[in-house]
Parts: C-alpha cells; structure tokens; sequence
C-alpha cells in the first residue's frame, strides 16, 4: 500500500493536465497570479522560448536522422540515446508522450503529489516542493535539473558522449541564468516575490551555475564507466579545441596553442575542458577570496594529475569537487549587489584570468558571463536600460570573436574583451 501512494505521488501527468483555461492554456497573459499563457510560451515555434517543446522533433527533424543514421541506431536505440534529454523522463522510460518533447513536469517534477492541490486556497511554495514539486528557486536545484540535459547526466540516455557530437551533434555549453532567462515563462511581479520569497538574483544564479557545472564535470570524470571509450578516454570531457585545430606539416609549421597558466600540462596533451573552472575562479576571487586560492591551487593539481595516471587524476578531481561545492554553497548565500559585480567582471577580464581565455570554450563562457551579470544588474535595477544599450556595440564584438571556432583566435579575443570591459567599467 506505501509503494502504491508512493508511485502515485511521483506520477507522470502530462501537459495535458496543465492545460485548462483557468490554468496554464490560455493564449494571453491575462491571469492572476500567474500568467496562465504559460503553455502558449513553451509551445511558441518562433523563439528559443518554445525550444523545450521542440526537443523530440529535433530528434526526428533532418539533422537528428542523419546522427542517428551516423552511430547506426535502429527506432529502438533512437528512444534509448536520444529521449533521456529530448523527452521528459517518464517518455523515456514509457509513462509519457515522445511529442511532447521536454515538459513541464521534466523541470517542475512529476505533479502526482502536488497538481491537485498548488492552485488551492493556502497553498505555498514551500507546501509544494514538500509534495514533490522541484524547487527550482534554489539555485544549486536549478542547475542540476539544467545540467542533467545540458552538459550530462547520470540517467538513460543523459550522458553526451565525444561519438554522439562526432556524430553531428551540436557542442554541448552551459550557463545557468542565460539558459534560464531563455526559457522563463513566468513573470516576477510583486506575487511571484511574495510567493517565492523574493526575485531572481541573475547574477548569483550564475555563479552558482558555474559551480555546479565544475562540480557535475568531476563527478562524471570519476566514474570509471564514462571515463574511458574502449582503449581511449572519452574525449567529451577534454577542450574541443585543443584537438579540433588545423594542422600543418610542411615547412611553414608552427604551433599555434597559446601557454595556459591554469594547465600546467605537457606541450600537446590535450587539457581538460575547464571553462566552467575559469568562471568561477573569477567569481570566487570576488565573492571568497579566502577560497579561491585553494580553487585554484586544486585545478592546477587536477589538471597536472592527467599526466600521471588515472588514480592520481581522480583522487584530484574529488579534492576539486570539494572546493567546488564548497563555493556553490558560498556564492547560494552571497549578496551580490552593484560593486561586487563590477568587481566580477574586473575579474574575468583582469591578467590573471583572462591569460587563460586560449581556447574557444573558456571565451565563449567569458562573453556570456559578462552579458548576463550586466543584464542582470539592468533587471535589478542597478543599471539603467539606455546605459547598458550603450554598451551593446562592445559586448557583440567581443561575441562576434567567438562567432565561429574555426576563426577564433585568443589574442585578438582578449583585446575584444578588454574592450567590452573598459566600456562598462565608465557605468561605475
């Protein structure tokens, strides 16, 4: 009789259920205290808003035939690969709709415990997370859930292997605030405050993001089943460009990475991909400076162990992942106003980090750090809407030099940045 009240409580209910009008399936926001066109947003086809809903059709869209068609997957091994982040989980394992690609319950939880009562009179946040809803408030929460499809996860089909993207597969990037600012399909009115306990901190959830994301890398690295593909590591876990380079063997030859001070590796082996790792050094030299230090002595340690062997390599991770996760909790509980993140993206842009920006990865990360801690400060309030419009010519030529990976060069990045930087250094 418990399994049973148990199961029903994790039940699948599908977006369906949802979909009333008085619920989340009207076509305009004209609902109190949500918006209740939440439905219309995730399916809406001309906007990254709606990609959720689009994410099994990519699957049996063009592209995803001709990666399926690459690794020789039947319909069978489709659903086996693909549905894990493509679906929401009960599709994967059955209980739901493939169509419906990745839906509200694949982020909010599965509603059996908590859809008939989070609409009623007295009924709170706190209530519902107590029956089962995900508590995607709390920023170490979020992350997870994100980064189960995101970067890679330890459930069916969630593990974004080197062969699926040398499959075609796009590169896999992650970060937190952008990725959620892209997919909100609710409003932070004075409700949403009152009910959640305050507004989003974009700025914290970022920081908090790029912690897990190191966190989440070192787990997965540590297990022996998805370290290794055959008789090679596997290679998802190494900087895609410090391979994927062009190469020259006339006379004209010459090498072209760029030292990294973070990897104190040999000369052409290829380094761990650790642009999650230069983020939140950046952020820790700010918000935990009696942390960082350690952070930054323990990825130097982890990135030197790769030369000795398997065993030293992930007792260093684990070591790591232990300042990692301390940070996450230290940034979950830090204020981050106006100042401290100015002084962050000083940070980012400052010797000691950005002589690290060599690959393309790590810069990519930088670019969109920077948009989405003054975006954040401009929702905060903090900055004025037309001052950071200012800006906006800086900040898309320091994204124009990470356009194209095959053009990116880290010197002419670095100056880009400089400049995105020294723009929004006058906003002080």
């Amino acid at each position: 009789m418990a399994e049973s009240t148990a199961a029903s409580l994790r039940a699948h209910m599908g977006v369906a259920s949802c979909a009333g009008s008085t619920c989340h399936g009207r076509s305009v926001p004209s609902g109190t205290p949500v918006r209740q066109d939440e439905i219309a947003r995730w399916q809406e086809d001309s906007s990254p808003a709606g990609a959720h809903s689009r994410a099994w059709r990519v699957v049996e869209g063009p592209r995803g035939r001709e990666i399926a068609r690459h690794l020789g997957l039947d319909a069978a091994g489709v659903q086996r690969e693909c549905a894990g982040c493509h679906a929401s989980p009960a599709a994967a394992t059955g209980r739901g709709r493939l169509s419906d690609g990745v839906d509200c319950e694949a982020c909010h939880g599965p509603a059996g415990g908590w859809l008939s009562t989070h609409y009623a009179v007295g009924a709170s946040h706190r209530r519902n997370v107590a029956q089962g809803m995900t508590d995607l408030v709390n920023p170490a929460t979020r992350a997870s859930v994100c980064l189960d499809c995101h970067l890679s996860g330890d459930g069916r089909g969630q593990f974004i292997a080197h062969r699926i993207m040398a499959a075609g597969h796009p590169r896999i990037s992650f970060e937190l605030d952008l990725f959620s600012t892209l997919q909100m399909h609710h409003d932070e009115d004075a409700d949403y405050v009152q009910r959640k306990g305050g507004r989003t901190n974009s700025m914290r959830m970022w920081a908090v993001g790029q912690a897990q994301a190191v966190t989440r890398s070192l787990e997965l690295f540590s297990q022996p089943a998805k370290a290794s593909n055959g008789i090679f590591p596997e290679f998802t876990f190494y900087d895609c460009h410090s391979c994927h380079r062009r190469i020259i063997d006339g006379e004209d030859a010459h090498v072209t990475a760029v030292p990294n001070p973070g990897r104190p590796i040999a000369q052409g082996m290829p380094p761990f991909n650790d642009e999650n790792m230069i983020m939140l050094l950046a952020a820790a030299r700010v918000v935990a400076p009696n942390l960082a230090g350690e952070f930054d002595a323990r990825a130097k340690a982890f990135h030197r162990a790769m030369g000795v062997g398997r065993a030293e390599t992930v007792t260093a991770a684990q070591a790591l992942r232990q300042s990692a996760q301390a940070l996450s909790t230290r940034m979950a509980g830090a204020e981050f106003g106006r100042e401290r993140t100015f002084a962050i993206m000083d940070a980012i842009a400052s010797d000691a980090i950005s002589d690290r920006f060599t690959d393309y990865e790590g810069s990519v990360q930088s670019v969109m750090a920077i948009d989405t801690l003054l975006n954040g400060m401009v929702n905060s309030g903090m900055v004025s809407t037309g001052a950071a419009s200012g800006l906006r010519v800086q900040i898309n030529q320091a994204y124009a030099a990470v356009k194209e990976p095959n053009s990116y060069r880290p010197i002419a990045f670095r100056q880009a940045l400089g400049g995105a930087i020294r723009s929004i250094r006058s906003l002080r």
